[in-house]
């Protein structure tokens, strides 16, 4: 069942053109990449999924409803965590502003936490805490607006490498956990191919989708030739070479 779905979708600021006829969909349960130099539309595209930007050209559909506002979790790359409040009174926020009474936001806020595995820095403050897990609580709190929809817009890039591989294996196992769907932007190769099922790769000005992958490198014989061999077929896509 196809979760996200855009049709020959195009912006221009202005008269800039940013992007240009894009299609691509994202089925219920799938972790789909857009993967990309800087420059070519794809926070631009996420604006637009997520109803910040309106249409112009074409369609975007979200359980096959025209019209997406309100309907994604959009998650950025700072963490955007309130400093002045604890963890538990950063995760509530969302479920008060859904207008959920407090005491019962806390109680579903405490249960979420300890399913995460962050009931131990509850009532931690966000300066207390590490960039891995800072990231682990905006993705609580973006799960908590409602919508099982994930927009995550280069939402690990910010950490540092071995932090990364620890939050991806856990954000993987969170997806599977709250049957989520997820679109992530990311320049990061690696990134890309480790978590989706599928990648579209993003190029030009304006932006144009040159290249729909689908990962089944853990399916290979060997997969991390598999890994290498879609490394190598994206950077070519890109107009790169392997170092």
């Amino acid at each position: 069942m196809k979760k996200l779905e855009l049709k020959e979708l195009t912006f221009a600021y202005e008269e800039a053109p940013i992007i240009k006829d894009i299609n691509l969909h994202v089925d219920q349960g799938e972790i789909v990449s857009i993967l990309g130099p800087s420059g070519v539309g794809k926070t631009t595209l996420f604006n637009l999924i997520a109803g910040i930007l309106p249409v112009q050209e074409g369609k975007i559909m979200v359980d096959g409803l025209d019209n997406p506002k309100g309907k994604v979790s959009y998650m950025l790359q700072k963490d955007l965590l309130l400093e002045h409040k604890t963890i538990l009174g950063n995760v509530i926020l969302p479920l008060t502003i859904r207008g959920i009474k407090k005491v019962q936001a806390v109680q579903e806020a405490d249960a979420l936490l300890i399913e995460f595995g962050l009931d131990s820095v509850r009532d931690a403050y966000p300066h207390e805490l590490s960039g891995g897990m800072r990231q682990r609580i905006a993705l609580l709190r973006t799960y908590l607006f409602g919508h099982d929809l994930f927009l995550l817009d280069e939402a690990f890039s910010a950490l540092d490498e071995m932090t990364k591989m620890t939050l991806h294996d856990w954000y993987l196992n969170i997806h599977k956990q709250f049957k989520l769907t997820t679109i992530l932007i990311t320049h990061s190769i690696y990134e890309a191919i480790k978590l989706s099922d599928r990648i579209y790769v993003l190029n030009h000005k304006p932006g144009q989708i040159v290249a729909e992958l689908n990962m089944d490198w853990k399916n290979a014989e060997q997969p991390e030739l598999a890994k290498l061999q879609y490394k190598e077929e994206i950077l070519n896509r890109l107009g790169l070479k392997s170092s």
